[in-house]
């Protein structure tokens, strides 16, 4: 099994203010970070309407930038 890295408040970019896919209120914050090879997932909870989504930025091997979020 590959062992996963999980987000520390220090670790770095975090995304903020991400709308929620549903009803489009921004989310101040994803509630967990989870990193894995060559991607991180971000789940968002939205306050507003109850709605729960997963993000996945995917990064290139040669840049630290993701490609889609």
């Amino acid at each position: 099994m590959a062992r996963q890295d999980f987000a520390r408040p220090d670790f770095g970019y975090t995304p903020r203010e991400n709308p929620c896919a549903q009803c489009g209120k921004p989310i101040s914050r994803p509630d967990w970070v989870e990193h894995g090879e060559g991607r991180t997932s971000y789940l968002w909870n939205c306050r507003a309407c109850n709605y729960r989504f997963e993000a996945i930025a995917i990064y290139d091997d040669e840049q630290l930038t993701p490609l889609a979020a």
